[in-house]
């Protein structure tokens, strides 16, 4: 590995002037970067040195900006001269004194710096966009359901059928019970308190493939901030959830006469669920737009993952214990048993599994947004 000494880089217009000193001959490159992001701009002429001096000179291009040069010799680039730089008004500065980095140390170096923008980022997109996301998801939710005789109504409707379908051929048909109430009001209230968290959990999910190839034009034509369009639609299966729970809490109210003070849970619960689908959404939005048969898998994993989370079902009863354990890992029984704790048996969520729940979601929504953010330079090509 080539050793760099006595290194000095001074400004000559717009071109930098690097002398330094190698301890073997080496054919040398040089390329410039964007420091910002890290993509590559170009890459200049290879210079063969014979001897131990090395006077080269690095020509950038005139226009303004900054630029993170890397210096080193072609056969070996884990190691290299590092030099930023700025270009104004065509003449060029340089930005502290050379250093020499490793490849390994330069990547640690931007993932210390790109760590506090993964958590800070998404919440501050949110906050910049949140007019913009509450109008489209207001026309979102009215377009549905635009033309037809029930209207805005079908918000209401559509959960509230589908939850009795559910309830007609497991409650009826099958006759399934729960432990905690073994009435057929009582398998109502624990079929409906599982199915809150699924219901928006679900639309959001199944919808995030499409998402992107919905809103095209927004790709080609606009800047547009993409990385709402997947919260849009967990904001619209919020607002489903939120009718479903109206619905919940007033046939709570008709049987057992009094909501539990435990309801005030419901945060603890709802902020990693939001967390959760946040950042499946933004993985599926990014890898649909490349995959378009991801919608239709995305549809059968998620009947899959219904039918084994005890929504409709009793889980003591019905799962095996070796299986028992490998569900355990399912953020959705998590919630399902937290809204059963809080709304039908009057006490906390179980703590344990709900702080591996915030864990689990919080880190999920982070590599999500990345990951949307990462693709999200390829998505006009591909559209």
């Amino acid at each position: 590995m080539a050793e760099f000494r006595s290194i000095e880089a001074i400004s000559e217009g717009s071109a930098i002037r690097l002398r330094f000193s190698l301890d073997v001959p080496a054919t040398l490159g040089w390329q410039a970067f964007d420091p910002a992001s890290g993509v590559f701009l170009f890459e200049g002429e290879w210079l063969d040195v014979r001897g131990t001096d090395v006077n080269l000179r690095l020509d950038l291009p005139a226009g303004d900006g900054p630029y993170r040069v890397q210096v080193a010799p072609v056969e070996d680039r884990r190691r290299f001269i590092l030099i930023q730089a700025r270009v104004e008004d065509g003449n060029l500065q340089i930005d502290g004194a050379p250093v020499v980095v490793s490849a390994s140390a330069l990547r640690w170096q931007r993932l210390l710096r790109a760590l506090p923008k993964a958590f800070t980022y998404p919440v501050r997109s949110v906050r910049e966009n949140h007019r913009l996301m509450r109008s489209m998801v207001r026309r979102d939710i009215l377009s549905r359901y635009r033309g037809s005789a029930g209207g805005a109504l079908w918000t209401v409707l559509n959960p509230l059928l589908l939850m009795a379908t559910y309830f007609f051929v497991f409650g009826i048909v099958l006759k399934q019970r729960f432990a905690g109430d073994s009435s057929r009001s009582g398998f109502v209230l624990y079929f409906l308190a599982g199915m809150l968290p699924w219901l928006a959990f679900s639309e959001a999910v199944g919808r995030s493939p499409y998402v992107i190839l919905e809103h095209r034009n927004f790709v080609k034509k606009l800047v547009f901030p993409l990385e709402t369009l997947p919260v849009n639609l967990v904001i619209s299966g919020a607002v489903t959830e939120a009718f479903a729970l109206l619905i919940f809490v007033v046939f709570l109210l008709a049987a057992r006469g009094a909501i539990p003070m435990a309801v005030a849970w419901l945060p603890a619960l709802l902020l990693p669920q939001l967390l959760l689908t946040a950042g499946l959404c933004w993985f599926l939005a990014a890898l649909g737009i490349f995959f378009r048969d991801l919608g239709q898998i995305t549809g059968f994993v998620l009947t899959l993952w219904f039918f084994l989370t005890p929504i409709c079902y009793q889980e003591s009863n019905a799962i095996p214990r070796a299986a028992a354990r490998i569900l355990e890992l399912n953020p959705i029984l998590v919630l399902v048993r937290g809204y059963r704790a809080i709304f039908l048996e009057g006490h906390a969520p179980a703590l344990p599994p709900l702080m591996a729940l915030w864990i689990g979601s919080c880190v999920i929504a982070v590599l999500g947004h990345a990951w949307f953010h990462r693709l999200r330079r390829s998505f006009a090509d591909v559209i």
